[in-house]
């Protein structure tokens, strides 16, 4: 997920892990370390990766599919991979399978750091995201594998706080980075960082290792990847051929195929899955999966494009940008306590019903602001503000719900699959909504143009490079003329950013019935 929100259940999974040898107290400062700081080059990652797109985009000259490749191969190859990365963890010891992975993620932040095309940074971003799913994953499963169970609560609630922090402060200083130096140094920061946590790792934390655990469920993760490959790139690459070009009607059909035979695969292996399906038979897991599915397609749908708006249309500076969004992680972090204790007071159903309300009325309020919308503080901040609310309502119970769904020897894998369902759902998401947003822009731009009597030469222009949305570089015209199509972009960008909110806003809406209709309203156990 690419966004300054973790997905839910990944604190919720440490405590699933199988405990290894119990780490003594000189050490369990260094094991927190190490596995926070380990968390936090991959949140950050995806925080500061968005608001630098849109000088991505500008600096590598290329169109909204290529910006979309940026994030989506990342979060391709991390949706897919991360339950089978949890798995070599288990069998191949955990603490040498989150080196590897921070190993893998600074090289591959080297290599984004360095990239010179498009076709070099989203390669790069590719094994950036293998090496995350060996990351994430080990770095919960550590914790719970080498702190005693009567210390583990504190130890989730200082990884919890320190990456929510570093989730925050992150878009800020990615921001500030972009404008002070460049956008190639988002990603080499990350090589310093990956450093320390490979010196702390071999020096203070211990091995562990599952031996009662199954073996990899290597076909269903080739097959997760192949399917959810094919799906988005048929999906970025329509918005550019369309869905009749054979290319795309191919990777449509070869996608779905694949991900059919991903759940014919999964079936047939049982519990030995990585992704069983029968834990779906609980009516409360199969609805607060439903509700994970929908909420975070339009979370994932709103961060994708929501920089482009402010960084393009309405002039904020990265640093701004990065910071626009740092009062949804206060809140997040603030609110989090009094959300994980509704449940315990009023069930589960109320808080993820009306939660996605909330937070589909915050996504709705984005569609307020016009091309010029003045200050933040009147037109974002409260759009930001009535979201948080939502999110921070739905996030704790959910991860909640999702655990106490099933048995307590499934919580690690049902943590787990509602992680893969976030993140794949924000993959889907800006895949779909891209498609949305280049159609309407390039319908209400082909229109503007006309209403404001631009010369044909003008028109043809804008309508050739419609794909680059609000990014279309110097249009060399008179001054006048270059006013005028300056502001035709702009609003053709907030007419497309509007409709992408509505669907965003529906999606979010759309979140609380699954909540309503299928989670038991039961308390939790005190």
């Amino acid at each position: 997920m690419s966004g300054p929100v973790r997905p839910t259940c990944e604190a919720a999974a440490i405590r699933s892990g199988v405990a290894g040898p119990p780490c003594s107290k000189a050490s369990a400062p260094w094991i927190l370390a190490a596995t926070i700081l380990g968390s936090s080059i991959t949140f950050i990652d995806g925080t500061v990766v968005n608001v630098g797109l849109p000088v991505i985009q500008r600096e590598l000259r290329t169109d909204i599919s290529g910006a979309q490749w940026v994030v989506e191969m990342y979060a391709l190859m991390l949706s897919s991979l991360i339950l089978v990365g949890g798995s070599l963890g288990d069998r191949w010891g955990r603490r040498r399978v989150f080196s590897l992975g921070t190993l893998l993620f600074a090289v591959a932040s080297g290599a984004c750091g360095l990239s010179q095309t498009i076709g070099q940074l989203v390669a790069a971003r590719a094994v950036q995201g293998i090496g995350a799913a060996m990351l994430v994953p080990g770095s919960l499963a550590i914790i719970g594998a080498t702190f005693p169970k009567k210390d583990r609560g504190r130890a989730i609630g200082t990884w919890s706080g320190f990456t929510s922090i570093a989730a925050g402060v992150g878009p800020v200083i990615g921001g500030w980075l972009i404008q002070s130096f460049s956008w190639h140094w988002i990603f080499l920061i990350n090589l310093p960082l990956a450093a320390a946590v490979l010196a702390i790792t071999w020096w203070r934390v211990p091995e562990s290792r599952d031996d009662t655990a199954s073996g990899l469920d290597l076909a269903g993760a080739a097959l997760a990847t192949l399917g959810l490959g094919g799906v988005v790139y048929g999906l970025i690459e329509a918005g550019n051929r369309g869905f009749r070009d054979t290319t795309i009607v191919t990777s449509l059909t070869a996608g779905s195929a694949f991900l059919a035979a991903f759940l014919f695969v999964e079936r047939q292996k049982g519990p030995r899955a990585m992704m069983p399906l029968g834990l779906f038979r609980s009516r409360t897991f199969l609805g607060a999966n439903l509700l994970t599915l929908s909420l975070y397609a339009a979370l994932g749908g709103l961060m994708f494009f929501l920089p482009f708006d402010l960084i393009q249309v309405q002039g904020y500076s990265p640093v701004e940008a990065g910071a626009a969004l740092v009062p949804f992680v206060v809140a997040m972090f603030v609110l989090s306590r009094w959300a994980g204790n509704l449940v315990a007071r009023h069930g589960a159903k109320i808080p993820l019903t009306v939660g996605p309300a909330v937070a589909g009325l915050g996504f709705a309020m984005f569609m307020i602001p016009g091309p010029a919308a003045g200050s933040y503080w009147t037109s974002f901040f409260p759009a930001v503000m009535v979201m948080s609310l939502g999110m921070a309502t739905s996030v704790a119970p959910l991860s909640t719900t999702v655990i106490s769904s099933v048995e307590e020897r499934h919580a690690g894998v049902a943590s787990g699959i509602n992680n893969a369902v976030a993140r794949t759902a924000g993959l889907i998401s800006i895949a779909v909504l891209g498609i949305v947003m280049t159609s309407v822009f390039a319908r209400d731009l082909d229109r503007r143009p006309r209403m404001l009597d631009l010369p044909a030469e003008t028109q043809n222009m804008l309508a050739e490079n419609a794909g680059e949305l609000a990014a279309i570089e110097q249009l060399d015209l008179p001054a006048e003329e270059e006013k005028a199509a300056a502001a035709a972009l702009r609003s053709a960008f907030v007419s497309g950013f509007r409709i992408v909110m509505l669907i965003v806003t529906i999606l979010g809406l759309a979140s609380a019935v699954p909540a309503f209709l299928l989670i038991k309203d039961e308390r939790t156990r005190s």
